[in-house]
């Protein structure tokens, strides 16, 4: 099992977001939230070390050669912008963005991740995911992933027209009721909640302190065996909630100080 491990610097917080899903349901509603989180980066940019973006971060994203999706010019200048002023930025492609490749990483310097990793930070275990594809169920999910992520698959649909394929990719995306769905609303239940299945399997095997996800776009921290929390980031479509790690974790709703027009 490969860890990294995080020095935590005095008086430096570690925090986390997840399913921003920007550029959905249009770009004018998608740029008031985009908008609001900036702000959000702003403020935690003089206390932050880390910044976790835990997937969907965009509604739809794909990298041809010489091309990238238009818009997010401002959010991904912020991201820049922290990474900047000395604060590592984490980067783990979910579902809607699984088509990211190097893009971040050699403008902004992002790391990116393309499935779970382990971290140790203030002597806690963590395991971070996006969550898209972990325990049991979803399996008509699981079979269209290994069609996304099928080279063959990738390497044909870069040769549409971006216009065509932007087009087609967003409209499929838009209708994908992950988007903040009902049915995204109500708590399952613990022995039906797959990621909660996923973690209380993992503890079975392995020492982790902080299991940390977002798709499941429903905020949410549930104490497991072995003083274990199941954690689940929300999103920044209905409930703008992050996270942020210290000394001990914490599940935030962003409430802003003053309102600064970015856009």
């Amino acid at each position: 099992m490969l860890k990294t491990t995080i020095n935590l610097q005095p008086g430096k917080k570690v925090y986390f977001a997840s399913d921003q899903h920007f550029g959905a349901p249009n770009p004018k509603e998608s740029k008031v939230r985009e908008e609001k989180f900036i702000r959000w980066m702003d403020e935690i940019k003089e206390d932050a070390q880390v910044l976790f973006l835990m997937g969907d971060l965009f509604d739809f994203w794909h990298e041809w050669k010489y091309v990238i999706p238009k818009g997010y010019v401002r959010v991904l200048g912020k991201i820049a912008e922290l990474k900047d002023r000395g604060i590592h930025v984490y980067f783990f492609v979910g579902n809607h963005d699984l088509w990211m490749k190097d893009y971040l990483e050699e403008e902004i310097g992002c790391t990116v991740f393309y499935k779970k990793q382990y971290f140790e930070m203030g002597g806690k275990q963590f395991l971070l995911a996006h969550g898209d594809g972990l325990g049991p169920g979803d399996k008509g999910y699981k079979r269209m992933k290994k069609l996304f992520t099928n080279p063959i698959a990738q390497w044909a649909f870069k040769w549409l027209h971006p216009d065509i394929a932007m087009k087609i990719a967003l409209y499929l995306s838009q209708k994908n009721k992950m988007i903040s769905g009902e049915e995204d609303k109500a708590f399952l239940g613990e022995d039906k909640e797959f990621l909660i299945i996923y973690s209380k399997e993992k503890l079975k095997t392995e020492k982790i302190d902080y299991f940390i996800y977002g798709h499941r776009h429903l905020p949410m921290v549930l104490d497991l065996e072995q003083k274990a929390k199941y954690i689940n980031l929300g999103d920044w479509i209905s409930y703008f909630t992050y996270g942020v790690f210290q000394e001990d974790f914490e599940l935030k709703t962003f409430e802003e100080k003053t309102k600064k027009n970015y856009l």
